[in-house]
């Protein structure tokens, strides 16, 4: 089922991932649990860009809920340009929204997914409040 994109959204972040043959599974296209592999690569390659990768002492963002509509098959060879998108931003929590597209074939989206993150504090496993900072970079 597709979704329509959220309607406000923000680019935050985008990369090219090549697609590898191992990627692929036993029906010759890449393996559902491989796109989520792409997204967590942008989130993870954007997280560290702008400096909120989780210190296991302190606090972080964490995934809560991750989903993913596979609107075409990818498949070997090629590169996946993964354009990361921060939609909703709440107290505690923001959510992302993540298109997957075929380098050879600008525009066309192939797959869509996102998660919600939220702040926690490692230590109680409690929610906090988005730093100003991060806020700052996300809205």
């Amino acid at each position: 089922m597709r979704f329509d994109p959220p309607p406000h959204r923000k680019l935050v972040y985008e990369t090219v991932i090549p697609i590898r043959w191992g990627d692929m599974d036993a029906m010759g296209h890449i393996n559902n649990t491989v796109y989520f592999r792409y997204m967590e690569t942008a989130r993870i390659d954007w997280c560290r860009s702008i400096g909120c990768m989780p210190e296991q002492s302190r606090q972080g963002p964490v995934i809560v809920n991750a989903w993913c509509n596979f609107l075409q098959q990818l498949r070997y060879p090629g590169d996946v340009r993964v354009k990361h998108h921060v939609t909703t931003v709440g107290r505690t929590s923001f959510d992302t929204y993540v298109t997957m597209e075929r380098s050879d074939d600008p525009g066309v989206i192939w797959a869509e997914g996102g998660a919600r993150m939220v702040w926690i504090d490692f230590a109680s496993n409690q929610s906090l409040p988005l730093p100003q900072e991060l806020r700052e970079k996300i809205s």
